[in-house]
C-alpha cells in the first residue's frame, strides 16, 4: 500500500466526458474557473455512446487542448462508455451490467479485446497531442482481462471508487471519493445524506475526490451541492491537484515515488 503524503488534497473530476455533455458542464466550469486556480481532471470518452466520435468535432477538442494548456488533465475512460457484451448470464452480472448500470464496458471484457480498445483511446489521446497518464474505466467496473491488458500497457494510474491504483502492478492508494446517483428526486435526496456522512468520516483523509457526472449538473439541488462542496473543502485548506499530479507527489514505504 502506498502511503500519501503532504497537504491534505481534493481531486475534482468531470466523468463522461464529451462533446453531449459539454452543455450540461459548461456552466459549472466556469463557475469554478471563477474560483480561482482550481485544476480538474477530465474523463474522456473517445466515442461516447457511439455517437460523439471526437473526430468529428473539432471545437470541442480545441477546448480540451486550452483545458491542458491550463493545468487540467485528461484521463481515459472507456471507449464508447456503452456496453454491448452478451446478455448477463448469472444474478450477479444482471445486476452489475444491468441495475447497477448499462455503462459497464469494460465489466465483462477478454484481455484481447480490453486491449485493443484501450489501444485505440491511447492512439487519439497521441493524435491530438494531449498527454495520457491514466485511465478509469466507465461506472469503474474491469474484468480480470482488463486488469492484465492494463499491465501491458504506458499507463501510470487507474481507479476505482474509493482507490487509485499504481500501474503496471496495480499498487493502492487510498483515495475516497464523493460520488452520487442523480437520476431521481429521491436518490438526490439520499446521495446528499450519504455524502454528508462521508465527508465527516474523511475528515482527516488525506485526500478526497469528488466524482461529478453530467447528470448531476442538469439539476439545481445537486449542482448546488457539488459547487458548495467544493468551495467548503478549500476553504478548509484542502490543496486541489489533478489526479496524475497528486500521484506524483506519493511514495511507497520505502520511499519510491507512485
Amino acid at each position: 500500500m502506498v502511503e500519501p503524503m503532504n497537504a491534505p488534497s481534493l481531486l475534482l473530476v468531470l466523468h463522461d466526458v464529451a462533446p453531449q455533455t459539454w452543455p450540461d458542464y459548461q456552466t459549472f466550469v466556469e463557475t469554478v474557473d471563477a474560483l480561482g486556480e482550481v485544476p480538474i481532471t477530465w474523463l474522456v470518452v473517445p466515442n461516447f455512446h457511439k455517437h460523439n466520435d471526437l473526430t468529428a468535432y473539432p471545437a470541442f477538442r480545441r477546448l480540451l487542448t486550452r483545458r491542458v494548456a491550463r493545468g487540467d488533465e485528461l484521463a481515459l475512460h472507456g471507449y464508447f462508455h456503452c456496453d454491448e457484451g452478451p446478455i448477463p448470464l448469472t444474478p450477479r452480472d444482471w445486476f452489475m451490467r444491468r441495475i447497477y448500470t448499462h455503462e459497464g464496458e469494460f465489466y465483462d471484457l477478454s484481455e484481447a479485446a480490453a486491449l485493443t480498445r484501450l489501444r485505440a483511446g491511447i492512439e487519439v489521446f497521441h493524435r491530438y497531442n494531449w498527454p495520457l497518464q491514466g485511465f478509469v474505466a466507465p461506472a469503474w467496473l474491469m474484468s480480470e482481462g482488463t486488469r492484465q491488458a492494463l499491465r501491458q500497457l504506458p499507463l501510470r494510474y487507474t481507479s476505482d471508487s474509493q482507490h487509485l491504483y499504481r500501474l503496471p502492478d496495480f499498487t493502492a492508494i487510498d483515495a475516497p471519493c464523493l460520488v452520487w446517483s442523480a437520476r431521481s428526486a429521491w436518490r438526490r435526496g439520499l446521495s446528499k445524506i450519504v455524502s454528508d456522512q462521508r465527508e465527516q468520516r474523511w475528515r482527516q483523509a488525506p485526500v478526497i475526490r469528488l466524482g461529478l457526472h453530467p447528470v448531476d449538473m442538469r439539476h439545481e439541488f445537486s449542482r448546488h451541492y457539488w459547487l458548495q462542496t467544493l468551495k467548503r473543502l478549500l476553504d478548509e485548506g484542502r490543496v486541489p491537484m489533478t489526479k496524475a499530479n497528486w500521484l506524483a507527489q506519493q511514495r511507497d514505504p520505502i520511499g519510491r515515488a507512485a
